[in-house]
Formats: structure tokens, sequence, C-alpha cells
């Protein structure tokens, strides 16, 4: 049971220090989002995990809906954004439709903690997860992006991260909205190209591609899907993570 908790401590800590605690970093971030936020605007961050965006998008004036159902996560983001009347956090998951679903806990990297087996299934065949483990579960509450939007207004960003749960946080929204991102993962290709076909079907939109953790774009221009389709092939076998960002036209 210690060592089981002393893994868990470990990993927030690790996320902590990988999120806020590298020089220049929440800078950079700040500059990167102010091409989508601006004060008095909505932003939703689905995966808040501990908080990086969140602090970011509070820089820029946004009010933040953080949407994180971790539990250690949650504890985090608490801790920081308890007392800011600009920040709400919303202790779910988000998906296709309300109800619950069980969400895989990795204790030492709880960045990975993902509601989709079969994403676990396929990412843990590959070599750059090899020694991640998803050691325990636990049930969470799901909603889905129209119902946060009928409650919190139309976000001018949402930033969905959620381990190969993206098709299904963004089969639950039903219109546009003016700009989001969705993660990229060369392991799970196949997934990222089904959650573009959806996303553009939503609307019209022109998309860009960022590596991951880099904040910046790998296109000067913004392409169509066709394009954006022929950039993930030339990442894909550099099997450099990242997120695909959509805004409309």
């Amino acid at each position: 049971m210690a060592d089981a908790a002393l893994a868990r401590l470990r990993g927030i800590v690790r996320s902590l220090a990988m999120y806020h605690g590298i020089p220049g970093r929440h800078r950079r971030m700040v500059a990167f989002y102010g091409r989508f936020l601006g004060p008095g605007d909505v932003a939703f961050d689905v995966g808040a995990h501990v908080g990086s965006r969140v602090r970011a998008w509070r820089k820029l004036g946004a009010h933040v809906v953080a949407i994180e159902p971790q539990p250690d996560c949650l504890r985090v983001l608490r801790l920081l954004f308890r007392r800011d009347p600009g920040v709400t956090i919303a202790p779910v998951a988000v998906g296709a439709a309300p109800g619950t679903a069980r969400l895989g806990l990795s204790s030492a990297t709880p960045t990975v903690s993902s509601m989709s087996p079969d994403w676990v299934g396929t990412v843990g065949r590959d070599a750059g997860f090899s020694r991640v483990r998803w050691d325990r579960s636990v049930e969470v509450p799901v909603t889905t992006l129209d119902a946060l939007v009928a409650e919190h207004g139309e976000p001018a960003f949402c930033k969905i991260d959620v381990e190969g749960f993206e098709l299904d946080v963004l089969r639950g929204l039903s219109r546009p909205v003016r700009a989001l991102s969705f993660e990229y993962l060369p392991p799970a290709h196949d997934a990222a190209l089904a959650a573009l076909d959806l996303v553009d079907g939503l609307g019209d939109y022109a998309y860009n591609y960022s590596p991951v953790e880099t904040l910046r774009f790998a296109s000067d221009a913004w392409l169509d899907a066709d394009g954006l389709r022929a950039l993930l092939d030339r990442y894909r076998p550099l099997g450099r993570s990242g997120d695909v960002y959509a805004r409309l036209r």
C-alpha cells in the first residue's frame, strides 16, 4: 500500500516538474495560445492534468473550464486554482454520451491514464511505452462537450488531450467551435485520422500540427484536411507525438 502511494506521489511530482518547472515554457505557452484566446473568452481544457494550460490561459484573460477526472490531478488543480473565480474545475471525463466509465490509471505516469482499452493495447506495444503500466482503475462520471457548452458557453478554444479517447469526446460535439486541438500519436495514427474526419464534418476548418510540446506549428500555412493528412504522414515515421490544431476559416 505504501509503495503504491509513493508511486502515485512520484508520478504527480514528475508531472508538476514537467509541466510547470521548465524555464520559459509558461511564457512560450502564453504567446502560442494568444493566437486563439483573449480576455473574456471561454476555454475548455479537456484533460487538464496539472493545469499548465489553465495557468497560461488565465494569463491571457480567458475563463477556463478545467475538465479532469483523475483524483490525484484534481487535488493539484484545486490546490492551484480553487481561489481563482476565472477557473471552473469540472471533476468529470468527457465522452460521446453522459454516464459513467472506467478510467485506467498509470500511477507512475499519470499523463497516459486513459479510458480507451483499445488505445492502451495499441500504444502498449510501442517501444516508447514499454515501461508504462496501467496498474489501477476508477469509475468516473462522464459528460459531453455539448453539455459543457450548454452550461459554460461556447469556447473560443477547446483542447482535447485524453489519451486515445479523443474520438469519443468529439462524438459528443454536434456543432463547430471556433478552434480546437486534439492529440496525435504515431502508434494511433488511424484513430487520429478518424478524429480529423469527424472535425472536418463539423465545419469549415483549416488545420496545422505542433510536434510535442514545441509550441510551434509545423507548417507556415494553415492546411485543408488532405494537407494535414500528408503532413502527419511525414511525421509518422519520426515517432514524435504532438497536437492537431483546427480553426474555423
